[in-house]
């Protein structure tokens, strides 16, 4: 951005270019005496050359600003300083006195960060002590103890003059035995924004407030008819418990007049934990009952009545990675189609949880630095409005002011440039009290600054910080803020009425090219190789939920867990994100096993047909349906199933049942036949492994079928004939009769012309014929 803070053609003029050199000479004047103290007395401090060493001017004692307050005062406040001095040399501090010096006003944004990175007290830059009473004094100063010390100045004592941004400093003064004159041992540095009066025209200032985590669920749910949800660990209560980070986002932002920006994910993943909930033990092999459940409704209720008729920006569902979709991702096929899935969901889902509409045509690539395809892949899932920041798309024309935040940047997309300043503002660590003052301190005065750029003309600002603020920032930023809130020089406004602010025509509206693309921030993208992990999974879920009676329980849990494979807070974390999406892939398959063909051993059929029964089982909670059995023959000319080479049978199975499906086959020829069992989805892809099993077909013939045949006739002819025969001989008895006297005492002797039996069989052929016997005749001889 160009340095808008600079006032163009200012220069010190030469009665004050006299005056620093004065100062200079004056500063210098205890320094030549010290040296001359020295030389006339060498034997002083001939016993300590190594503390000499050690006393390093202005950095001798540490000056630590604790708190400045109020930190942008008006006619009639009294400025009051807290703060601890610490010596860190080895000698004693005597003498030693804590004041403020009022430097001179700083000529523009740039001037700013130059005298904030300058580090110890710098004559005549510096100001001069207000002085008088308004010091705290110590008598001494002990190496490595602090000392706190409070100072309380009426801002009429500052004598402050026209509104602008004054430089502030905290001085401590004192002697060492080494140094036995007074001097600046300790310094520190900070800024006063000026406005006595309300600006006549304020600068609107849209501040971004996010709600973002990292990603906490997996895809594993219960088996129970909720689904209860699985947490990778419970550290996202840890955020909401009082103190946390979230819950100090939450509580400090409801006093705010701010523009929510909330990763739907977290809201899921808060709304989960207010009901049954479980979370994964150390190893991954177990998991444990949730106990935070009161801590995320306490939470959750707090954050739907801080954010009614409030702005809310729905970021994509996970906050997906905008930037390694764009170098990494886009080549991979359905890679976009996800980003579009996640931006519908994750607006449903604040509606539905916060019962508040959001924007969700917002897309917020990572630190706001754009390249043109992060522009496309953002615009591809419906975003119209891209939040970038002022050092990716910088000023190139040499603005002498901020422009407003609004660009547009070709084919109906704006570009919503955020201060890079102001932004980057709370990215330190705010942990201690004096780096929290000074953060605090050096945004409103850059606030202030673009403000008086350009007085009569209104500008609208933005401010994106950080995605994960922590506890600490969010407080810094919070009481940065705060101090907007007299609306002095500066006024809130959405992010809304921000993007419709009118552009400036001279503000730069060129995206910078895929060259300019920082390669800090390349360095953290998800490898293409992580986005093809993501498609297979994808791929995989597709195929299965084809086939399940209630899809939903499937769908809904691992299409969120693949958007959360993309968010964008695996930056940095590239072992942890692997991981994730490795447990993820591997879930899904463990469900897919379980819909399998059960082993089968060898068979053997005997005959020309028979059935051949395949197992499906369903280890599943719920049914699955629309699934095909394929049972297929190797040898087709020697085994048929059905009337062909494979016969295929629909399948539908229960949760937690098996079901045979049976085949019939037919043999036409003996041997072994290899035979193959396969399910598809309907669509024909096949789904899990392929069951082999051979066949034994032992087929009887036809001529041992004709010979068993003809013997089984022969027998039945034969019986028929012997009955016929007796039939005949038992008539022709009854017709003759016995004779008469003929009976048992007639005196004939056994076997001497016994007559014929009725049972004996009539001869086929006369006794006396030399013809050959036929085949199966009795021949009497």
């Amino acid at each position: 951005m160009a340095e808008a803070a600079d006032f163009p053609g200012t220069s010190p003029s030469p009665a004050r270019r006299w005056l620093r050199r004065t100062a200079a000479l004056l500063a210098a004047a205890p320094l030549l005496t010290g040296m001359l103290q020295l030389s006339a007395e060498p034997t002083a401090h001939a016993a300590t050359p190594s503390a000499a060493a050690s006393a390093t001017g202005s950095r001798t004692v540490d000056v630590a600003l604790n708190a400045l307050t109020p930190a942008a005062p008006s006619d009639g406040d009294t400025v009051t300083v807290r703060g601890t001095v610490t010596n860190d040399g080895k000698q004693t501090v005597s003498g030693a006195e804590v004041g403020l010096r009022l430097g001179p006003v700083v000529n523009g944004r740039s001037a700013i960060d130059s005298a904030a990175k300058r580090t110890g007290y710098q004559p005549g830059a510096d100001g001069t002590e207000v002085g008088g009473k308004y010091v705290k004094k110590f008598s001494k100063l002990a190496p490595g103890v602090p000392q706190d010390f409070s100072i309380s100045v009426p801002v009429k004592a500052l004598d402050l003059g026209d509104a602008g941004v004054y430089q502030l400093g905290v001085s401590l003064t004192g002697r060492t035995t080494a140094q036995p004159w007074s001097q600046v041992l300790g310094f520190q540095r900070t800024f006063l924004p000026w406005q006595p009066d309300a600006a006549d025209t304020k600068t609107r200032t849209t501040f971004l407030w996010p709600l973002i985590s990292t990603s906490h669920l997996t895809a594993e749910t219960g088996s129970d008819e909720q689904q209860t949800p699985v947490f990778t660990d419970d550290n996202l209560a840890k955020e909401l418990a009082p103190g946390g980070r979230l819950e100090q986002m939450l509580s400090r932002g409801s006093e705010l007049d701010v523009t929510w920006v909330i990763d739907p994910d977290l809201l899921a993943s808060v709304d989960h934990m207010t009901r049954n909930y479980r979370v994964q033990t150390a190893d991954g092999k177990s998991t444990t009952a949730g106990k935070h459940q009161a801590v995320a409704k306490e939470w959750l209720n707090k954050l739907e009545q801080t954010v009614k008729d409030k702005k809310v920006v729905a970021l994509p569902f996970a906050d997906p990675d905008l930037a390694s979709l764009a170098h990494n991702g886009r080549a991979v096929t359905g890679s976009l189609g996800q980003l579009k899935d996640a931006t519908d969901v994750g607006a449903k889902a604040v509606e539905v949880i916060l019962h508040v509409k959001p924007q969700s045509d917002f897309a917020w690539p990572v630190d706001g630095a754009l390249d043109p395809s992060i522009v496309d892949v953002s615009t591809s899932a419906g975003a119209h409005t891209v939040i970038a920041r002022s050092d990716s798309l910088r000023e190139s024309s040499g603005l002498p002011y901020t422009p407003n935040a609004a660009r547009p940047i070709g084919g109906g997309t704006t570009a919503v440039v955020a201060d890079a300043r102001l932004s980057t503002a709370f990215q330190g660590d705010m942990t201690q009290a004096e780096d929290s003052t000074l953060a605090a301190q050096e945004f409103l005065s850059q606030s202030l600054m673009v403000t008086l750029q350009n007085p009569d003309k209104q500008r609208s600002i933005v401010v994106a910080p950080q995605r994960m603020p922590s506890a600490s920032q969010a407080q810094t930023m919070a009481k940065a803020l705060t101090a907007l809130d007299d609306e002095r020089w500066s006024e809130p406004q959405g992010l809304s009425a921000a993007a419709k602010a009118k552009p400036d025509p001279a503000a730069s509206t060129q995206v910078p090219s895929a060259r300019s693309y920082p390669a800090s921030l390349r360095k953290q993208e998800l490898p293409k190789a992580a986005f093809r992990s993501i498609q297979n999974t994808q791929n995989k879920l597709d195929r299965f939920q084809t086939i399940l009676s209630e899809p939903d329980r499937v769908i809904t849990p691992f299409g969120r867990a693949i958007d959360r494979e993309m968010s964008t807070s695996w930056r940095g974390r590239a072992g942890e994100a692997g991981t994730f999406r490795q447990s993820v892939e591997t879930y899904l398959s463990t469900l897919v096993d379980q819909v399998a063909l059960i082993s089968k051993s060898d068979a053997k059929l005997s005959g020309r047909s028979a059935t051949i029964p395949v197992t499906v089982q369903n280890n599943l909670v719920q049914g699955v349906d629309h699934l095909v059995l394929r049972l297929t023959s190797s040898n087709p000319t020697r085994l048929k199933i059905g009337d062909k080479a494979y016969w295929e049978q629909p399948v539908k199975v229960a949760g937690g049942h098996a079901q045979s499906v049976k085949f019939t086959t037919t043999a036409n020829a003996n041997g072994p036949v290899e035979v193959y069992a396969q399910l598809y989805t309907q669509d024909g892809e096949p789904y899990g492994e392929e069951v082999r099993f051979d066949v034994q077909v032992t087929e009887i013939t036809l001529t041992v079928m004709l010979v068993i045949a003809g013997g089984v006739l022969l027998l039945v002819l034969a019986g028929f004939r012997m009955y016929t025969q007796r039939k005949r001989a038992a008539r022709q008895q009854a017709e003759e009769g016995p004779e008469d006297g003929d009976d048992d005492e007639s005196g004939t002797e056994p076997g001497e012309d016994d007559p014929e039996q009725p049972s004996d069989p009539t001869p086929d052929t006369a006794p006396e014929s030399a013809d050959p016997s036929d085949t199966g005749e009795r021949v009497d001889r």
